[in-house]
């Protein structure tokens, strides 16, 4: 029940029912009054036609006994009457209950009546003793009509009747009127209810398509009686809006979801603060960094550090952009900063970070790279100046001291040629431009070919070499020409670190769908904190840059080049006790 007050129908109701209520009181009343009114009318006109009518039969019948017809066929129950002359005697008398005398002289000694002389009718209305009940008063309605025989004699009519009958006829009409007002109360009621219930019907309608829309339902529509009402018209428009409303979220769900695309596509990290530095989004790559700094400060809150704040601080209060390039926690990166505006006023800022510290690496790689080859090409350059300039300067003093200095010249141009080379090739390779043709081969054909090729190397080095090959044959695609590089390149550098009486192994083995092949010596080994960089150009775990004969620097790089080409691995590792081993992993063909 107190739901249908709180509802559109329950509020139309009541308002209606007021309404008509408060009409039916006014009408009621004044139709009471009105009735009220027209009884006490009816009644002194009815008063006086009596007295007109025992005026008239009393002249006619001067001198006979009128008292039975006057009350029986001209007075009504509830009236008496009587006449008096001209000094106020009482002439005749029609009563039909008792105490008519005291009547009489009730009527007769009040003000509106004493000296029985009138020239016009009077009506009053006087409390005096009931004629039907002893030693009760009553109010009476009394009619003084005053006339004139035709002897000329002067006479007066008295006739008057208890207000109980006019009251009455007034209680029961007064009861028709209440019953027709409940009546039309009640029929109203019903009707009011019958016509809120069919105006609020399309606009509950409309209430549970409300409902709908803001459950995200943009397909629901209503469907109306009319189009020319008000309520036909706003069900059209609110058609209209869950049309212009679906096609509005699908286009921000769009906008939505590009933007998404591309902040998750976004290499650089991208998080959008609020203007209370709260955190509002931000793409995977932001998350990742800013769970790196939670670790590194042991926070469980996510936090930033103080420069990027400091940044963030300035670009809000300022108004500005804010771009820096910061080192922090080890690495560095580009900050750039952004305010948002809604309207005129800053509600937060964008921050962008992109970590550079892979183009630091790259620039010190590139500084790194030109130092290096200026530096192995420093000594041979200046070898060959300063013996061509001896030669030419004629301080040879012999002819075998002139050939001798002439093949140091030849020498150390090949070194520089092979250096170029080698830089070519690897410039090929890092480019993607090295072609490979690659064969079915046996590897244990393939490996026992090279190490019988360094069998002479390793014995004038007083290094045993060893061949470990189980007995499974294993079959890979593989350019002959570009692996064999990479074992002479490993082999070579293997037996030139291993001192006398050492051993170089080369093992070979099945790993699942791979070949390992292993190369491991007794050498002195690499330190554990070289092993990540010895793939780089030019880099030397020898801090004095010495080198031996022949080297470029550029052995290693190349093979770990091949090596990535063919879908493999190569990684170096400390021996299990002493020296180094390079294991290369190849995929094993499917047959």
């Amino acid at each position: 029940m107190k739901n249908i007050w709180n509802s559109i129908v329950g509020k139309l109701w009541a308002t209606i029912l007021l309404l008509v209520a408060f009409i039916l009181f006014i009408v009621t009343a004044l139709l009471l009054e009105f009735l009220g009114n027209f009884h006490r009318d009816q009644a002194e006109d009815s008063l006086r036609r009596e007295a007109k009518m025992i005026v008239d039969v009393a002249l006619e019948h001067q001198g006979q006994s009128l008292t039975p017809i006057i009350i029986h066929d001209v007075l009504d129950e509830e009236t008496n009457a009587f006449i008096t002359d001209e000094k106020g005697n009482v002439l005749h008398s029609y009563h039909s209950g008792f105490g008519e005398e005291r009547i009489e002289g009730k009527i007769l000694t009040h003000d509106a009546f004493i000296g029985g002389r009138l020239d016009r009718p009077v009506t009053k209305e006087i409390m005096m003793p009931s004629v039907t009940d002893e030693d009760v008063m009553e109010k009476y309605i009394v009619l003084a009509d005053p006339f004139e025989t035709e002897a000329g004699e002067v006479g007066t009519v008295y006739i008057y009747q208890s207000l109980e009958a006019i009251q009455a006829t007034t209680k029961k009409t007064t009861n028709i009127v209440f019953l027709s007002a409940f009546i039309a109360f009640v029929l109203t009621t019903i009707f009011a209810f019958f016509l809120s219930t069919k105006i609020t019907s399309p606009l509950r309608k409309m209430r549970q398509a409300a409902n709908e829309l803001s459950k995200g339902n943009f397909d629901t529509r209503l469907l109306a009686a009319s189009q020319s009402d008000e309520i036909g018209q706003l069900a059209a428009a609110f058609n209209q809006m869950g049309r212009q409303l679906k096609d509005h979220v699908e286009l921000i769900s769009q906008e939505k979801e590009q933007l998404s695309s591309i902040l998750t596509s976004m290499t650089d990290a991208v998080i959008t603060f609020n203007i209370d530095g709260t955190i509002l989004l931000s793409n995977p790559q932001a998350e990742k960094l800013l769970q790196n700094w939670n670790d590194i400060s042991d926070s469980t809150e996510v936090s930033l550090p103080p420069e990027i704040l400091h940044m963030l601080e300035h670009s809000v209060s300022f108004s500005e952009e804010v771009e820096d390039e910061l080192p922090l926690n080890g690495r560095f990166y580009n900050v750039s900063i952004s305010p948002l505006y809604s309207g005129n006023r800053i509600r937060g800022a964008v921050v962008v970070l992109r970590d550079m510290t892979a183009q630091h690496q790259l620039d010190k790689l590139r500084s790194d790279f030109i130092a290096n080859v200026s530096h192995e090409l420093r000594t041979p350059i200046s070898m060959l100046q300063g013996y061509s300039e001896a030669i030419l300067d004629g301080m040879t003093g012999s002819e075998e001291e002139r050939n001798e200095m002439i093949q140091i010249i030849h020498d150390e141009s090949l070194r520089m040629g092979r250096l170029v080379t080698d830089l070519l090739d690897l410039a090929r390779m890092e480019s993607g431009h090295m072609t490979l043709y690659k064969e079915d081969v046996d590897m244990k054909v393939f490996l026992e070919r090279i190490v019988h090729k360094f069998t002479p190397v390793a014995r004038e080095a007083k290094v045993e070499l060893a061949f470990d090959y189980q007995d499974e044959e294993l079959i890979l695609a593989i350019d002959e020409d570009r692996i064999e590089q990479v074992f002479t390149n490993l082999i070579d550098n293997a037996i030139r670190h291993t001192p006398k009486n050492g051993e170089v192994r080369l093992s070979v083995e099945k790993q699942g769908d791979f070949c390992q092949m292993v190369v491991s010596d007794t050498g002195a080994g690499i330190p554990e904190e070289d092993l990540e960089y010895i793939f780089e150009r030019f880099y030397k775990a020898d801090k004095a840059r010495t080198r031996v004969k022949g080297g470029t620097g550029l052995g290693l790089s190349i093979a770990k080049n091949i090596v990535d080409s063919h879908d493999g691995t190569i990684r170096a590792s400390r021996g299990k006790e002493i020296g180094t081993m390079m294991t290369v992993m190849l995929p094993i063909k499917k047959m």
